[in-house]
């Protein structure tokens, strides 16, 4: 089955006219990309800023726009005739407002599995030395000399294609030699709380503020077999909840996790030491390198030494111990 994607140029200001429009005319469902909503988006969400695609945002510049598909069939040639004529009346019918162009535009797009198509951009991936991520619809084949880290990407950040993980990772290779404890602050996937229990950690704990990632981190555990009290995972927020940091801190962690962004590992230094064993280490990721000698100071001054940085890409890794 083939589709048509029809879009229909506009202006800002005209969106959620259009869209009524579309509705009452019995198109019951379309997408809106609107320039003025993304950069909303931004500014409610500047601690993700560092992750942001800079493709995607210069693509949604100007951008005002509704899509809609057509299935391409006998019909379709009359249903796009019906939709130019739907919007000669949508401009006569609110004479003195700025609509924009209303053209209307055709693109052909070939059917697909459209829940299950993002898993082909999906292949195993080898990190360091001994560490394999494999989505689980896959297999490790060509890699069994690795530690498979099976994973189910889904929505929540850390696949471990991003090169922010996959520096955490590698500095867990290093850092895990057998019995550790492990927190890990932002813990999304699981990836990375998952992959220290392989290795060879005892325990290890995932914290995040998303109540998605507890149930998501959970289930890619049972993936590769682990569980409580091995594998916890859990809901909150470590800088403001109180009686969450006492219940974290109590014996102290060997490694302490985050990797997310400059704007979060700031604030997070002050309370990272309170976790740390003595001896522990502080493996901090996803700082951009713009953002490096912001996060270095914060962490000295939260009293942290930083002992290794790594680079990849426009990323940075930090591990650092107690001074």
């Amino acid at each position: 089955m083939e589709w048509l994607e029809v879009t229909i140029k506009t202006v800002s200001p005209a969106i959620d006219l259009l869209a009524d429009w579309l509705t009452a005319t019995g198109y019951d469902s379309f997408i809106i990309d609107d320039s003025c909503d993304f950069q909303s988006f931004l500014e409610d969400n500047t601690q993700y800023w560092d992750y942001v695609d800079q493709e995607l945002a210069d693509k949604m510049t100007n951008v005002s726009q509704i899509r809609l598909y057509i299935e391409k069939d006998d019909q379709a040639a009359a249903r796009i005739e019906a939709l130019h004529s739907s919007m000669d009346r949508f401009r006569s019918c609110n004479p003195g407002r700025e609509l924009g162009s209303l053209e209307v535009t055709l693109e052909s797009l070939q059917a697909e599995d459209w829940e299950n198509g993002y898993k082909k951009y999906y292949q195993p991936i080898p990190i360091g030395k001994r560490l394999v991520i494999v989505p689980e619809w896959l297999t490790a084949e060509g890699y069994e000399d690795r530690i498979p880290v099976v994973l189910d990407p889904g929505m929540i950040f850390g696949t471990g294609a991003h090169a922010s993980t996959q520096m955490c990772l590698r500095a867990l290779e290093k850092q895990i030699h057998g019995g550790e404890a492990v927190v890990d602050l932002g813990s999304g996937s699981g990836i990375l709380s998952i992959a220290a229990l392989l290795l060879g950690a005892n325990t290890a704990v995932g914290v995040d503020i998303d109540p998605k990632a507890e149930d998501i981190a959970r289930e890619n555990a049972a993936l590769n077999g682990l569980s409580a009290p091995a594998f916890q995972a859990i809901t909150g927020n470590v800088i403001a909840d109180r009686n969450m940091m006492d219940r974290l801190c109590a014996g102290g962690y060997d490694v302490v996790l985050a990797n997310i962004v400059a704007d979060v590992i700031i604030p997070l230094s002050a309370v990272v030491p309170s976790l740390m064993k003595q001896d522990g280490v502080f493996i901090c990721s996803g700082i951009l390198d713009v953002r490096l000698d912001e996060v270095k100071a914060a962490l000295s001054q939260a009293g942290l030494r930083v002992v290794e940085t790594e680079m990849q890409e426009d990323w940075c890794r930090l591990t650092a111990v107690l001074k």
